[in-house]
């Protein structure tokens, strides 16, 4: 819980009420949504993407809103100060710009230590090694991202990636005040333009990949990255921690002279951490590793070339944060697979079945190249494409399917508003054989096809929902996990 604040103290750097009667009132809570305040709660009324805030003013204040801070307006200029039903109505420029710095200045944190991790692919298992291999070294460290909130053994559901400005402060806030000394974040594009993290003290920034993905909102390739790259270039952040086996890190780590730079592949800058030898079996990865922290080697019981490079984005981390190297080399044996993410799941007499969160081209593509290595028979890809998202991908993703796998089974994913048929129709555009694809609308009902129809040494990849234990479909979101499935039809429970 935050100390109260004095209402003019918070609201110091951009208006000064200080002459008005209510400029000593305490703050103690802010809220975007007027339907959660309560007495006591001060309402933030922003213009939002998609709702304006300011409409729901007196709604707040019915509610028990004890002020108000609102956006600016031609009407209601910079430092207007009014009162509604007695209750104090403060209007700010650029209110939706400034929500961290305001959020920062009630919810002030102490000395937990936050990691900002970025890019396409791989934030939540890099954000959630960092947090397991602290743990297990003795230190107290929680997530915030796509898979939940708080410590791993407690995870509270997150609806975005990266939350409000208002949100994150105040559950960083919490974590701080249960012990955590770190918090691992995923940061998204979204998180970052919006400035939703602006004001947060990063003692790291990890960047791991960029490829396709979000451009219904991004527009091009070009501001996407230009999104992702301000973490380092217009945030605060300490050390800065860079893939440069992914082409667009290769580019930035040239541009940012003090990054550390990670690879699998033999480094010659001084400045870098990098993969002197690594070894691939069904039970994990063995890796050899060099650089400005010096030599070692561990094993890690994940799957996948891309996991060897999450694991030493990881553990470079850690060793620029100052955890010593011996105890994190001890304990990563001890290491366990993230929940949704290259999860597999297997029982005897059967196909092995491996869940993964893996919803864009490269992440696809990635994750069949990585069963490939472990793969004795043929290797089945079921998969699909969200709706009222970018159509672009959805040939891209067909294409990967074919040829990698042996066998394509195409469901859906989260359809929304659209036809499902016609996203699979946009999808098998980009097959050279669309007619060999198998079309199974029905999630459950793939796996069910697939695993009657494949061998015992096949694998079959279920990607696109991971962690998620949810479908959204076009009037309702209903209860789907494919981790449940693969659990139930390979008699697991």
């Amino acid at each position: 819980m935050s100390k109260p604040i004095a209402l003019s103290t918070l609201l110091a750097p951009w208006v000064d009420i200080s002459a008005h009667e209510f400029h000593d009132m305490a703050i103690s809570n802010l809220e975007l949504d007027s339907r959660k305040i309560t007495e006591g709660t001060t309402f933030v009324a922003i213009k939002g993407h998609a709702v304006d805030g300011r409409r729901f003013i007196e709604s707040a204040i019915n509610r028990g809103a004890n002020a108000v801070i609102a956006q600016s307006c031609e009407r209601h200029p910079q430092g207007v100060c009014s009162t509604e039903s007695r209750v104090p109505v403060i209007y700010i420029d650029q209110l939706d710009r400034n929500l961290s710095a305001l959020a920062s200045r009630l919810y002030t944190l102490g000395d937990m230590k936050l990691v900002g991790v970025t890019g396409t692919n791989g934030k939540t298992t890099i954000t959630q090694i960092i947090a397991q291999w602290l743990n297990l070294v003795g230190k107290r460290a929680a997530v915030l991202g796509t898979a939940g909130n708080g410590f791993l053994d407690a995870l509270q559901p997150a609806v975005n990636t990266t939350g409000s400005a208002i949100e994150i402060q105040q559950t960083l806030l919490s974590i701080e005040s249960q012990g955590a000394d770190f918090t691992a974040m995923e940061i998204s594009s979204h998180g970052l333009v919006q400035g939703r993290v602006k004001t947060l003290p990063f003692a790291a920034g990890v960047f791991t990949n960029l490829s396709r993905d979000h451009l219904d909102y991004h527009g091009t390739m070009e501001e996407y990255e230009l999104a992702k790259r301000s973490l380092f270039t217009e945030h605060q952040c300490g050390k800065a921690i860079i893939n440069v086996d992914d082409q667009v890190g290769a580019k930035w780590a040239e541009q940012l002279p003090d990054a550390i730079q990670v690879s699998l592949q033999p480094l010659s800058s001084t400045n870098a951490v990098f993969a002197s030898q690594v070894d691939y079996s069904e039970s994990g990865i063995s890796l050899a590793f060099s650089g400005c922290f010096g030599d070692g080697q561990f094993s890690v019981p994940l799957i996948g070339e891309f996991n060897a490079n999450n694991v030493l984005v990881a553990f470079t981390t850690l060793l620029a944060l100052g955890i010593d190297k011996q105890q994190l080399i001890e304990t990563a044996k001890q290491l366990t697979p993230v929940i949704g993410r290259m999860e597999l799941f297997h029982n005897e007499g059967k196909a092995k079945v491996v869940v993964d969160y893996a919803h864009t081209p490269d992440a696809l593509e990635k994750a069949l190249m990585a069963l490939r290595v472990h793969c004795h028979g043929k290797l089945w890809a079921i998969f699909g494409c969200g709706g009222d998202r970018d159509t672009g991908k959805r040939p891209m993703m067909a294409e990967i399917g074919e040829r990698l796998a042996d066998h394509v089974v195409l469901a859906d994913d989260n359809p929304r508003s659209e036809s499902p048929s016609a996203i699979v129709d946009d999808m098998l555009t980009g097959m050279r054989n669309p007619e060999r694809a198998i079309i199974e609308h029905d999630r459950f009902k793939a796996l069910q096809y697939a695993l009657a129809n494949s061998e015992v040494h096949d694998i079959i990849l279920l990607a696109g929902k991971g962690h998620e234990d949810y479908q959204v479909l076009a009037n309702e979101t209903v209860h789907y996990s494919d981790r449940e499935s693969a659990q139930q039809l390979l008699e697991l429970n």
